[in-house]
């Protein structure tokens, strides 16, 4: 099995080989980039391991939600390299790329991932989590911080969405925030490994339905509402 992973959809940017589970990584944080970095990055990933893109199974990406213009970027260049080399495409959400990454980290047993998504909404969902993997409790969702409705109890938290409105979650009395990871972004390595389950399952795509999930659609109107 060898998969290659792209993520650019927050302000990382990182790729990844899963080479039958031996994951190599290039991460780097450098927002407005990505377009002129992540093509740089595989090539240079694909030289230091002597893996050709010819060899490759199939290509990861992190299909947002996040930022507008990285998921964009993501998708454009993981559809132009799966066309080019006839390889299927298997998306994944940046939330649970982010709840992949704190498998065996937190002690709790429910997980909220969160990313900033400006404009005073967060892109979110909840996992209920074991001691090796997770499930997705809710769809993914955009909302006001204020607006977030989860059942009394405990909660592990991941992601920039605690960084920026952390005040506001903390003044709901009901939940009981037990570990906070403000800094958390998705990164490619822990999508490679996340998706060997969905390439075993024969659950590729082909490339022209590498498609991205924004959450929130008119990106421009709401930007301009705002000034």
């Amino acid at each position: 099995m060898k998969l290659l992973a792209i993520d650019t959809a927050t302000e990382a940017c990182s790729v990844a080989l899963n080479l039958d589970g031996e994951i190599i990584e290039r991460y780097t944080i450098e927002p407005r980039s990505h377009a002129s970095q992540v093509l740089p990055m595989v090539d240079a990933l694909l030289a230091e391991t002597g893996v050709t893109l010819s060899n490759v199974d199939a290509i990861v990406f992190d299909r947002g939600p996040g930022s507008f213009t990285g998921i964009r970027i993501g998708t454009s260049v993981v559809q132009g390299l799966a066309f080019g080399a006839e390889l299927p495409v298997i998306p994944v959400s940046s939330l649970e790329i982010m709840a992949q990454g704190h498998l065996g980290k937190i002690n709790g047993t429910h997980m909220v991932a969160m990313l900033d998504a400006r404009m005073n909404e967060i892109y979110w969902a909840t996992f209920k989590i074991t001691d090796d993997s997770f499930v997705m409790q809710d769809e993914e969702q955009l909302s006001a911080p204020e607006n977030i409705s989860l059942p009394v109890g405990q909660y592990s938290v991941v992601g920039t969405g605690w960084r920026a409105y952390q005040e506001i979650f903390k003044q709901n009395t009901s939940i009981e925030w037990i570990e906070t990871y403000p800094d958390a972004l998705p990164r490619a390595a822990d999508l490679a490994l996340l998706a060997a389950k969905p390439w075993h399952e024969q659950k590729g795509l082909e490339p022209i339905q590498a498609q991205p999930v924004y959450l929130r659609n008119n990106v421009a109107r709401k930007k301009t509402e705002q000034k």
